[in-house]
């Protein structure tokens, strides 16, 4: 069995591709696609190291970053082009395009005169919780970030 478990690359537009799921439109479909690689990790035999159930809080991480990072490319990005998923060892890989060149930053919780702002969470929880975080330019236009996030 192969070490990795894969969801093929989202299409970018819904109907490209009829055997390929579309990328998701919401944060709530990149967490079931999330759960769904992860599970079927567990299913297919690669699930000693990789039990959904014996490690609810890694899982949780990952989903919460799938959910940041889809939510991020959604409101500051113009929309997801591209989403893709791995399992691969005791992690799980996310990838996320969208049509922007903006990098994301981190924005502080409070402005100038202390009041605090709404959002602006997002990417910290993304680079706390994530190993080999990534963000390249696109030849069509646009960012790809890319994210190691651990099951351990």
């Amino acid at each position: 069995m192969s070490d990795r478990n894969t969801i093929d690359p989202v299409a970018a537009r819904r109907g490209a591709d009829r055997h390929r799921p579309c990328c998701p439109r919401r944060p709530a479909d990149a967490r079931r696609a999330v759960e769904r690689a992860v599970t079927g990790r567990r299913d297919t035999g690669g699930g000693g190291s990789c039990d959904a159930d014996a490690m609810p809080d890694a899982v949780s991480d990952v989903v919460l970053v799938a959910s940041e990072l889809t939510t991020n490319a959604i409101l500051h990005g113009g929309g997801i082009t591209d989403f893709r998923v791995e399992v691969e060892g005791l992690g799980v890989r996310l990838s996320v395009c969208d049509r922007s060149h903006d990098l994301p930053v981190a924005v502080p919780p409070t402005d100038e005169w202390g009041r605090r702002r709404p959002g602006g969470r997002g990417w910290p929880i993304v680079c706390r919780l994530a190993r080999d975080v990534r963000v390249a330019d696109l030849p069509s236009g646009g960012k790809c970030i890319t994210v190691l996030v651990p099951l351990s």
